[in-house]
């Protein structure tokens, strides 16, 4: 599960890599901040390398390659839903503030935006890495408890 996780993590870094022209064509007619899209960058990496560790993870659970896609999916989508305001605003109607605060913190999309306006956070940097190795080692208690049986 490892070796599948890398592998495409660094695929999707070179294809990230590979939207560099674009950067080079921007700043050829412009002054764009090479700061905040280097930042972007890595934030997309960050984000991609969670969503990457948690389908992994999904898929670990079980040998049906169709459910493991709708629930990775759904999963990645409640990521990112519990970033926006009007998710937040009808969950602090239902919860406490707190509770929707804190639902809120494990939005992929509320550690993203700091690192995209151009601000790499230690905190956001340790959300994502956090995500993944979560996801990663339950992944591979999971395999390892099927391979057992």
């Amino acid at each position: 599960m490892l070796g599948k996780f890398v592998a495409a993590w660094l695929f999707l870094g070179l294809s990230l890599l590979l939207t560099f022209p674009i950067v080079l064509t921007v700043s050829y007619l412009g002054d764009p901040d090479l700061g905040v899209i280097v930042a972007a960058y890595i934030g997309s990496f960050l984000m991609a390398g969670a969503y990457l560790s948690v389908g992994c993870c999904v898929s670990a659970f079980t040998a049906n390659q169709v459910i493991s896609f709708v629930v990775s999916t759904a999963i990645c989508l409640l990521m990112i839903l519990l970033g926006f305001d009007p998710v937040i605003r009808m969950l602090t109607n239902v919860f406490p503030a707190s509770f929707a605060d804190q639902l809120m913190n494990l939005s992929f999309i509320y550690h993203f935006e700091a690192i995209q306006r151009g601000v790499v956070n230690l905190a956001d940097v340790v959300y994502f890495v956090s995500v993944i190795l979560f996801s990663l080692f339950v992944g591979v208690i999971i395999l390892d408890r099927k391979k057992a049986d």
